[in-house]
């Protein structure tokens, strides 16, 4: 079985997640989700709000593709995460030539700690390069209309969230 693992913050998922993952699902016959714990990036939504939207996110993507898509939290390194999922792949996706630049030092440091684990690089749809979950979240933040970077259940959440519920 070929395991792929699509890490992130995802702080909230975006579109532009969504279209990696949905192609990255082509790829593998499991695709796993890793929702990074990284309380240095102090995020909007609770791991166990991350994991729920990309479960119900996923839950859709999973009946269109066919492949078992799953949410796993982890807060160790990226290799051993793979390790833990079983994942020979790593899923990365690319926006611009910045993106680039730092995910080539990471492919760098995890073929370093374990030459087997490959890096796929996917880039981003061109209707979706300009996204960030970090822009996603200002915009929403200051009153802006978010409905063409996430899913209507996200700008929801993100609704809620900005209002005190």
């Amino acid at each position: 079985m070929r395991i792929g693992l699509y890490p992130g913050t995802f702080d909230p998922i975006t579109l532009g997640h969504v279209d990696i993952i949905r192609r990255a699902s082509v790829l593998v016959d499991r695709l796993v989700i890793g929702v990074a714990i990284n309380r240095d990036k102090g995020p909007m939504f609770t791991l166990e709000e991350r994991v729920a939207m990309i479960e119900a996110e996923a839950a859709a993507l999973t009946e269109e593709t066919g492949t078992e898509i799953v949410a796993h939290p982890f807060e160790n390194l990226l290799i051993d995460c793979a390790h833990d999922v079983g994942a020979r792949i790593i899923i990365r996706g690319l926006r611009a030539v910045t993106d680039f630049e730092y995910e080539f030092q990471m492919v760098g440091m995890n073929r370093a700690l374990d030459s087997s684990v490959e890096t796929v690089f996917l880039m981003a749809d061109a209707h979706h390069q300009a996204i960030a979950s970090k822009l996603v979240k200002e915009i929403a933040r200051l009153g802006g209309d978010v409905r063409k970077f996430v899913t209507p259940a996200v700008r929801e959440a993100l609704a809620g969230k900005l209002n005190g519920r």
